[in-house]
C-alpha cells in the first residue's frame, strides 16, 4: 500500500456551513472538527452554546416559496444542497413574502471593520443565503446578531462574497481529502483563545517540524480541575443524583462528588455502578476502569470511541510493519530516564551499571530490528533493577523475600518492591490507556509491545518513558519516606499483596507524583505529569500521520 493509498479520505458530499466558517478561520481547526471529528470546550463555546439556547429549538414554519407569506419567521431550520455540496442548521429565518434572509447569532460584540464582520462569519452566513436560493426563495443578505452587544449587522450578498464563499468551499474540500492535516498557523493571534489549541499544538508540532526554533509560553491549556475518584469499599455501590457522583453502601453516604470534578471512576474490586451512571460518564467523556481487588486493571469501559479514522488506519498499518524507528525511541527515553533515576537517587557507588546504560541507551537507538532492541532493553532492565536496591533506604524492614532482580515476578509478586511497582505500573497503563483511546487510537494495537490477548499495547509503548519517572519513584518514595509500612502488606503462599490502607497509601502517593510540574525538556514550559500523558499521545500521533519526522520521548536530566 502506497502513502498516497493510505492517505486517501472518502469525503462526505455535503459540508456544513459552520465547517466553512472554521476553514476561513483555520484550515487545520477545520480539519481536526469535520475530518477527524475532535472537539473540546473552551468558556467562548461554553458561551457560544448558552446565547444559542433559544433558537436550538425549532419554531415556526418556513413556507414554501410559492406560498407568498405576509411574514415568514422559523428557528433552526435544516436546509441540504447537493448542488451546492453544502447543508446548514440556519439559527432563524426572516423576511416578507419570498423574499428572505437567514439570521446567525454569534456571541461576543461585532468587530470594528468595514465588512462589517470578519470573513469566516460572512462566508457562513453567505453559505445559509445560497442554500436558501437554492431552494427557491429570493435571499440578497443576510444578518449576524451579536447577542452580547445586542446589535444586527446586515451582510450583503454581492457576487465577490458569493464567488469568495464558493471558493473556500472547493478548498475545504480538498484539504479534507488528503488526508493529512494542515500545518498549525505560526505565532498566530488566533491560537491562544483556540478551544482545540490543547489538541492541534501549533507552537509544539512547529517546534519538533523545525518551522519555528523555540515555543512561546505555554498555549495548551492547564491541568483540568477533574481529578480521579478511586472507589476501594468493598459492596459500595455507585451512582448519579443531581449532577454528583454518589457512593453509598448498606444506605450510608461515602462521598458525593460533583460530577463535573471527576475524570475516572476507578473501581478496585467488588463495586456495584448504576445503569444511569454509566451514562452520564459516557455522555461526559468520564471512562469508568475496572481493577481486580489485587490492584490489576481487568478492562476499562467508555462511551463510542474517537471518530478519527485516520490515525487509527496509520497506527494498524505502522504496527503491522513493525515501527521500528518509534520503538526505538521509547526504549531510548526509557533508558535514559532510569539512568537518571538511578543516578540522582543511589546511596551507593554504581558507575559502572550507569555507563553500562549510556551505552545501552546508545545502542537502543541504532539497533536495526525490533528482536535486537528487545535485547538491548532487556540487558537494561536487568542492569538497572540490580542496581535497585541501593536507592532504598538501608534500614528498611520489609515482608516476604528480599528484593533481588532475577527478572521482575509478578502475578503474585513475591516481595515489597515487586508488589509496589506491579501496583502503580498497573496505574500508570490505566491512565495511558484511557488517554489513547480519548486521542483516537486503538490502546490494544502496539508498535514496540506486539498484540497479545487482553494487553494494552500502545499504553504500554507509551508507559515505557514513564515508568523510571512516576512509576519508579512513586515505590521509592512511599519505601524511603516510610508512607507505607509493614503492616501494609500481606503475605500469603509465597506473594504479597498490599493491604486496602497500603492501596490508598500508594493510590495517594501516585495521584501526587503526576500533579508535579517539571519543565518539558523541549518546549521549554511547565508541565504536570498529568498533562504530559496526553501531550505525548498527541505528538505520537502527529508522528504518525506525517506531521512530525519522529516520535520525541520524554527524557529527564
Amino acid at each position: 500500500m502506497t502513502q498516497s493509498e493510505i492517505d486517501v479520505v472518502d469525503v462526505p458530499h455535503l459540508l456544513p456551513a459552520r465547517m466553512l466558517n472554521e476553514y476561513a478561520y483555520c484550515p487545520r481547526l477545520f480539519f481536526l472538527e469535520w475530518v477527524e471529528q475532535q472537539w473540546d470546550d473552551s468558556g467562548d463555546t461554553a458561551e457560544g452554546s448558552f446565547h444559542h439556547r433559544q433558537v436550538d429549538v425549532a419554531r415556526g414554519d418556513a413556507p414554501l416559496p410559492d406560498d407568498e407569506p405576509d411574514l415568514v419567521r422559523a428557528q433552526s431550520v435544516s436546509l441540504s444542497s447537493i448542488e451546492l455540496g453544502l447543508t446548514a442548521k440556519i439559527d432563524v429565518i426572516e423576511g416578507d413574502g419570498a423574499v428572505v434572509r437567514p439570521v446567525d447569532v454569534k456571541r461576543g460584540k461585532p468587530p470594528n471593520v468595514a465588512e462589517g464582520a470578519y470573513e469566516p462569519e460572512r462566508v457562513q452566513l453567505c453559505a445559509q443565503g445560497l442554500l436558501l436560493r437554492d431552494a427557491g426563495y429570493r435571499c440578497d443578505e443576510g444578518v449576524l446578531y451579536f447577542a452580547s452587544a445586542r446589535r444586527r449587522v446586515t451582510i450583503t450578498f454581492d457576487p465577490a462574497l458569493v464567488q469568495r464563499t464558493h471558493e473556500l468551499l472547493g478548498e475545504a474540500r480538498e484539504v479534507a481529502g488528503r488526508g493529512i492535516p494542515p500545518p498549525p498557523l505560526v505565532d498566530s493571534p488566533k491560537c491562544p483563545r483556540c478551544s482545540l489549541v490543547g489538541i492541534c499544538l501549533p507552537d509544539e508540532i512547529n517546534t519538533l517540524a523545525d518551522r519555528i526554533e523555540r515555543p512561546r509560553p505555554r498555549l495548551i491549556p492547564s491541568d483540568p480541575a477533574a481529578r480521579p475518584l478511586y472507589v476501594t469499599e468493598q459492596g459500595a455501590y455507585v451512582s448519579v443524583r443531581k449532577g454528583r457522583v454518589e457512593v453509598r453502601k448498606d444506605g450510608a453516604e461515602l462521598a458525593s462528588i460533583r460530577l463535573i470534578d471527576v475524570s475516572q471512576l476507578c473501581l478496585i474490586g467488588n463495586i456495584q455502578v448504576s445503569t444511569q451512571a454509566f451514562r452520564a460518564f459516557f455522555a461526559n467523556e468520564i471512562p469508568v476502569c475496572f481493577f481486580t481487588f489485587g490492584g490489576w486493571l481487568s478492562g476499562v469501559a467508555e462511551g463510542l470511541p474517537s471518530k478519527n479514522v485516520q490515525l487509527r488506519r496509520r497506527q494498524v498499518i505502522v504496527g503491522s510493519r513493525g515501527g521500528l524507528e518509534a520503538a526505538r525511541r521509547f526504549v531510548v527515553g526509557k533508558i535514559s530516564n532510569s539512568r537518571t533515576l538511578l543516578r540522582r537517587n543511589t546511596r551507593e557507588d554504581v558507575r559502572p551499571v550507569v555507563e553500562r546504560l549510556k551505552q545501552a541507551q546508545l545502542s537502543a537507538a541504532r539497533v536495526e530490528s525490533l528482536q535486537e532492541l528487545l535485547g538491548v532493553e532487556g540487558a537494561a532492565a536487568r542492569d538497572y533493577f540490580g542496581a535497585f536496591s541501593s536507592m532504598l533506604r538501608p534500614d528498611l524492614v520489609l515482608p516476604g523475600s528480599p528484593f533481588t532482580f532475577d527478572g521482575r515476578n509478578r502475578r503474585p509478586p513475591r516481595d515489597t518492591v515487586n508488589a509496589l511497582l506491579s501496583y502503580v505500573y498497573g496505574l500508570l497503563v490505566k491512565d495511558l490507556t484511557a488517554i489513547t483511546f480519548a486521542v483516537g487510537f486503538d490502546p490494544y494495537i502496539g508498535i514496540f509491545h506486539r498484540p497479545r490477548f487482553g494487553r494494552p499495547a500502545l499504553a504500554l509503548d507509551l508507559a515505557e518513558e514513564f515508568r523510571p519517572l512516576v512509576g519508579d519513584s512513586v515505590v521509592l518514595q512511599v519505601l524511603n519516606n516510610g508512607e507505607v509500612r509493614p503492616h501494609d502488606f500481606v503475605v500469603r503462599s509465597g506473594g504479597v499483596a498490599l493491604t486496602p490502607e497500603g492501596r490508598r497509601a500508594v493510590l495517594a502517593a501516585y495521584e501526587r507524583r503526576i500533579d508535579v510540574e517539571i519543565v518539558h525538556p523541549w518546549f521549554g514550559y511547565k508541565i504536570t505529569y498529568r498533562r504530559l500523558f496526553e501531550l505525548q499521545a498527541r505528538i505520537l500521533a502527529a508522528y504518525l500521520t506525517g506531521e512530525v519526522p519522529e516520535y520525541a520521548p520524554i527524557v529527564t536530566r
